[in-house]
């Protein structure tokens, strides 16, 4: 498994993090609480946490090509939510 994490700086964090997650819950298997999702796409897993300055976000993939591609979709669509302040620096880091 590869992954990477990127903590995106935002003070919206929560309310991101509840409109990605069910967004996503229509198509795809979903867990959420009220500061944590993870997210299963069949070949990866996007884990979400926020806090009040930050929302951290850690994608799980099969191979190193998924993980980028899958990065790309977390970024996109968290970008879409947070239209008035994307787009949201993401600084992913390999563990």
């Amino acid at each position: 498994m590869a992954f990477e994490t990127a903590r995106v700086p935002t003070a919206n964090g929560a309310r991101y993090l509840q409109q990605l997650c069910k967004h996503w819950s229509h198509k795809l298997d979903v867990e959420l609480s009220e500061n944590e999702g993870i997210v299963r796409f069949p070949s990866a897993v996007a884990t979400m946490r926020s806090d009040s300055d930050a929302l951290t976000v850690k994608v799980e993939a099969e191979d190193d090509e998924t993980l980028q591609r899958m990065k790309g979709v977390v970024a996109a669509h968290l970008d879409r939510f947070a239209f008035k302040e994307a787009p949201l620096p993401f600084e992913w880091q390999k563990q």
